[in-house]
């Protein structure tokens, strides 16, 4: 009897620790009764997860980073929606979180150079030393994605593309907030979806630059979450899966970008076209003096005559 006991003790100990993972997190480990997980970070701690959300996605970068340097795997109509809006051109960095997942609003990624960045951890500011000053936090409160899909069998039902869209977000990204999906715009020629997500301005949350990272990860790499499935909503009864995604970032105050920091290759280029203008105006230049030289010739001959 006692050993029937024992083994079903056993049983349900080994029934609970599988259940015991973390759905928005795949590289979390998860243990105890009630079930913790955590997520090894940029800074080789261990930090704790609340996995009925979306991760941070400052705590995400710090992972992907940690994991990068231990030589672990971390990834295998459009235009811009506002003249301030703006890609993430630099790419993964080793950030600064707050406790709660927020980005600090002054990175400097170890080293003395430091940004500025948004609510979503993408650079708004040139670059500078330690002195430079970043007074808040700027939010993001609108996104725009650009997303390319595969060839389909069929035409897309255009009618029912941002309801499929919308609940495809809700499903697949913690209950996100469907009413956030604003439009949803199509080019059936060049496949192409653009999908504007907003949030109120003044909405100090960052899950709308959260489920866009997961998101990004979804279509460019492999999935963050538990579940590797894609991000593939069902409209008119088939499957639209993406190719390819762009990101725009519009914050809640334009971001102060100048053109001090250009890199060399855009400078190069601007050289080139300067000097291609300038060149073409000197040749205009001589061509209309020699015009001129040749009429006078014409007309003092004309006066002989």
């Amino acid at each position: 009897m006692k050993i029937w006991i024992a083994l079903i003790v056993a049983s349900l100990a080994v029934g609970a620790y599988a259940q015991c993972s973390c759905e928005t997190m795949k590289w979390a480990t998860c243990d105890g009764s009630p079930c913790t997980c955590h997520l090894m970070t940029g800074n080789g701690t261990k930090q704790v997860l609340d996995c009925t959300k979306l991760i941070p996605k400052c705590f995400l970068m710090q992972a992907e980073m940690y994991r990068a340097r231990k030589g672990l795997s971390t990834r295998g109509i459009g235009g811009k929606p506002d003249e301030t809006a703006f890609v993430d051109n630099d790419g993964i960095y080793d950030p600064d979180c707050e406790n709660d997942g927020t980005f600090k609003a002054k990175q400097c990624n170890n080293t003395d150079t430091c940004w500025c960045v948004n609510s979503a951890g993408v650079r708004r500011t040139d670059k500078g030393d330690k002195d430079l000053k970043c007074e808040e936090l700027v939010m993001t409160y609108w996104v725009r994605l650009e997303l390319k899909h595969k060839p389909t069998s069929g035409n897309v039902d255009v009618a029912n593309l941002k309801s499929a869209v919308a609940d495809a977000m809700h499903k697949r990204y913690m209950n996100f907030n469907k009413d956030m999906v604003e439009e949803v715009a199509y080019d059936p020629e060049a496949r192409l979806m653009v999908v504007d997500v907003k949030q109120p301005r003044g909405m100090r949350k960052s899950e709308l630059t959260h489920m866009a990272y997961y998101m990004e990860k979804d279509i460019k790499a492999l999935p963050l979450l538990r579940s590797q499935d894609p991000f593939t909503p069902t409209v008119g009864g088939q499957k639209l899966e993406f190719e390819n995604i762009l990101v725009y970032y519009v914050d809640e105050k334009a971001p102060t970008f100048t053109m001090k920091n250009l890199s060399g290759g855009i400078i190069a280029v601007i050289v080139v076209v300067v000097l291609a203008v300038v060149a073409g105006l000197l040749v205009l230049v001589f061509a209309k003096k020699r015009q001129g030289k040749y009429n006078k010739a014409q007309q003092r001959e004309l006066d002989n005559m």
